[in-house]
């Protein structure tokens, strides 16, 4: 009696869906060797001793792990995000012609983005996405639009309403590593879902799942009655040992195929197709894709870029190897510390068994005899190298030391103190404008579209008065955020050139006080730029000080002339 079924017979896969999972498969077999880099060095990241890290392996009684890559990792997050995000007016909007620049369609598109970006937990986002380009050198995101209600009691509550960021993992998603630009590039995107979550997709209106929901069970119901399954490697979704681990996991795989796929069958090239299979068997959806920027909304940074290929290198790529340096030196010292202070005995001809320990009494034989073995202690000056490997690690990792906050030797002049301090920090400068330009720009730009493309109803946006501090609500329709123009960050790119700036004009002003020189140097529009530069453009107005001087000389006034009618009347009454 036979008692193995055929995955194949069962599941029967389609043309589409089988090619799309064999697409996967391949990519992501392209990327081991890259994947298995980066699990060592979120092992070292993390590591709280050298247990789960490659010097396991060597035979040290100590397992200290010095923490240096993690400092490091921690001081490049900390500066990539206030670079990125120095304030809350860290984007802006420049429009193309003259209806698209007005002062209220800029303010229109300005404050419905922040608020977005910020009821849609961009800022939580955006703190991963800044995680990935550190640890994996490497992030991807992605934009929805979003439509949620909540009931309750029988009552639809609106919630958030609009576009917000999505960070894609770079474990699930995979692309041709060589192919000439990931924008052009085909992708597939893997997500597990439960059971119940699918269900309940499919109870929100999304019948896509729908008809091949009752395919998805009848198969889990079938591999799981079968006393064994022949292996269909086809079907082996990542993270699952074999067919029948995956079918009884209670998840079913969603792999997301974005860009363009040609069926050798009908010999029919689809172009910008999204399309979604299940089981890797099943064809969901094949749509196109939903964006009127011609392309999937999908984008991509590297920290390091490869030539031929897309996966970039990370800060702390090179570093693991020093990392590794840093705990067996430390360790080796350790071991030795130990010796020097439980040495290693050695025992020559007839000695009676001892106890070791501080007063021990020790009977000999004749020629007998037990001395330590003392260690050779050059090792103990490994602090010169392990501090040597330390330094090298922050300045290749592009975060010097003064990004800390920690003053080099010597004596210098203020402006060389900043002369230095721009230059140390060049690469990381460099890197968070290249984030910056290569995935928040066109990721906000995305979230515009997406907005202009799905919103239907008014929405109503908090705006603060500059003026008065008061909340105002604006009324917000599709006509408002509708403009030629582009979404700028200027967080990383203009954060270095202000406070360049601002040290400049503060140095003007100095030469400015020689009355030779100051005679022809404006006072007002140096005022003028530095609160600009400061971003606290309130601050000026023209000839303001003299205006509050009368103002506050005015109320002096006025107070001293009430006391008077007050001290008047007083002496009136008699008292």
């Amino acid at each position: 009696m036979k008692n193995t079924i055929d995955v194949h017979s069962i599941v029967s896969p389609e043309d589409i869906a089988r090619d799309v999972a064999n697409r996967w498969t391949t990519w992501n077999g392209l990327r081991v060797a890259w994947l298995e880099e980066k699990k060592e060095l979120r092992n070292y990241v993390y590591a709280t001793d050298t247990r789960t890290t490659g010097n396991k392996k060597l035979p040290w009684a100590n397992s200290t792990t010095t923490p240096k890559l993690t400092q490091i990792y921690d001081n490049l997050k900390a500066n990539y995000s206030y670079a990125l995000f120095p304030n809350t007016n860290w984007m802006r909007w420049e429009g193309d012609d003259k209806n698209s620049s007005l002062t209220d369609k800029r303010r229109g598109i300005q404050e419905y983005m922040k608020n977005k970006l910020s009821k849609g937990g961009f800022e939580l986002a955006a703190d991963k996405l800044v995680d990935d380009y550190i640890l994996f050198g490497n992030c991807f995101g992605t934009v929805e639009y979003a439509t949620e209600y909540n009931e309750y009691n029988g009552e639809q509550v609106a919630g958030f309403i609009g576009p917000r960021v999505v960070r894609i993992s770079p474990y699930d998603i995979c692309f041709d590593p060589t192919a000439a630009s990931f924008e052009h590039t085909p992708k597939i995107i893997r997500s597990l879902v439960g059971l119940g979550d699918l269900q309940k997709m499919i109870d929100k209106g999304e019948n896509k799942y729908n008809e091949v929901f009752k395919k998805i069970l009848d198969n889990r119901q079938l591999v799981g009655s079968s006393s064994q399954t022949e292996k269909s490697e086809g079907f082996v979704a990542d993270g699952f040992s074999n067919i029948e681990a995956y079918y009884s996991s209670g998840y079913v795989e969603i792999l997301t195929f974005y860009g363009d796929l040609f069926d050798p069958n009908t010999r029919e090239l689809k172009l910008n197709r999204k399309i979604e299979i299940v089981d890797r068997a099943y064809v969901v959806s094949d749509e196109a894709i939903p964006s009127w920027l011609g392309k999937a909304p999908i984008f991509h940074a590297s920290w390091r870029s490869r030539p031929d290929n897309l996966y970039g290198m990370g800060p702390l790529d090179n570093l693991v190897g020093m990392q590794y340096r840093i705990d067996h030196l430390e360790n080796l010292k350790a071991d030795v510390f130990d010796q020097i202070a439980l040495p290693i005995l050695k025992i020559r001809g007839d000695v009676e068994e001892f106890k070791y320990e501080p007063g021990a009494r020790i009977y000999l034989g004749e020629e007998g005899d037990v001395a330590p073995m003392s260690p050779d202690t050059t090792v103990l000056q490994a602090d010169l190298q392990i501090n040597l490997l330390e330094n090298k690690m922050e300045e290749m990792a592009g975060a010097p030391r003064q990004a800390m906050g920690i003053r080099t030797p010597g004596e210098k002049t203020a402006f060389e103190v900043q002369t230095l301090s721009d230059s140390a920090s060049r690469i990381f400068q460099h890197k968070a404008a290249k984030l910056e330009k290569e995935f928040i720009e066109p990721l906000l730009n995305s979230m515009l579209e997406s907005a202009r493309r799905n919103m239907d109803t008014q929405d109503v946006i908090r705006v603060l008065d500059d003026k008065t501090g008061a909340d105002l609500f604006l009324k917000m329709t599709k006509e408002d955020i509708v403009a030629n123009g582009i979404l700028k960050p200027i967080g990383a790119r203009h954060f270095a050139e202000r406070a360049q700036r601002v040290q400049n004009l503060s140095q003007l002003m100095q030469v400015k006080a020689d009355p030779t020189v100051g005679v022809h140097i404006s006072g007002k529009e140096i005022a003028r730029l530095i609160t600009w530069e400061l971003g606290e453009d309130k601050l000026f107005g023209p000839n303001i000080s003299i205006k509050e001087q009368a103002e506050t000389a005015m109320m002096a006034q006025d107070t001293e002339a009430d006391m008077q009618e007050e001290m008047q009347v007083a002496a009136e009454q008699g008292f």
